[in-house]
């Protein structure tokens, strides 16, 4: 891996940003608590590892399929993460989503996964961008889908414990918050097109 800064920055931006998977773990806890609305987010990290093993499939098979696709897979994902980096920036404060029954917390969590595009458009990228090109054994692929879950269980559970307090930051200091996972955005892409 060329820059691991820059992998680092994206994968924690990515799981820490709000969205579907992070929204929903804070309005879990909040209607449910914290210990019942944990099969959420274990949910979440059983489908986040199934989607992310697939992509990590899908990216090694076009790497062996044709290697020329490399710099054409960098370009659109530095275009996708500066398209993330540019709707982070304009996003207007989050608003709750309502969770389903709590009976189908888990299912709900790993089903979400397979329908939730930012899930499958983070999976191709950072495997196509970051870890494919240099790394092509199963082995490490199913590291990094684990080491990835890991971090998805990382951020939803953030939102989970903490989800009042970063409610209250994000709409107490929005804008500072968003330039600043913008600009975090825009460095990763930088580095994906110079590596």
């Amino acid at each position: 891996m060329s820059n691991v800064t820059a992998f680092l920055s994206y994968i924690i931006v990515l799981n820490l940003s709000p969205g579907a998977n992070t929204i929903l773990s804070m309005t879990n806890a909040s209607q449910y608590g914290l210990k019942k609305s944990l099969p959420f987010n274990i949910g979440i990290t059983v489908g986040v590892f199934f989607v992310l093993l697939l992509c990590s499939i899908f990216s090694l098979t076009l790497l062996e399929i044709a290697p020329a696709i490399v710099p054409v897979m960098k370009w659109l994902g530095a275009g996708y993460i500066l398209w993330l980096s540019w709707k982070t920036l304009k996003s207007k404060p989050m608003q709750e989503a309502s969770p389903k029954k709590k009976e189908h917390l888990f299912v709900y969590g790993i089903l979400l996964q397979f329908i939730n595009p930012n899930t499958i458009l983070y999976g191709l990228s950072t495997f196509s961008m970051f870890i494919t090109p240099y790394y092509q054994s199963k082995l490490i692929l199913i590291f990094f889908c684990v080491l990835l879950s890991l971090a998805a269980l990382i951020g939803t559970g953030c939102w989970t414990v903490f989800g009042f307090t970063f409610q209250k930051a994000i709409i107490t200091h929005g804008k500072f918050v968003r330039i600043a996972m913008a600009a975090l955005l825009v460095y990763c892409a930088f580095t994906v097109l110079v590596s």
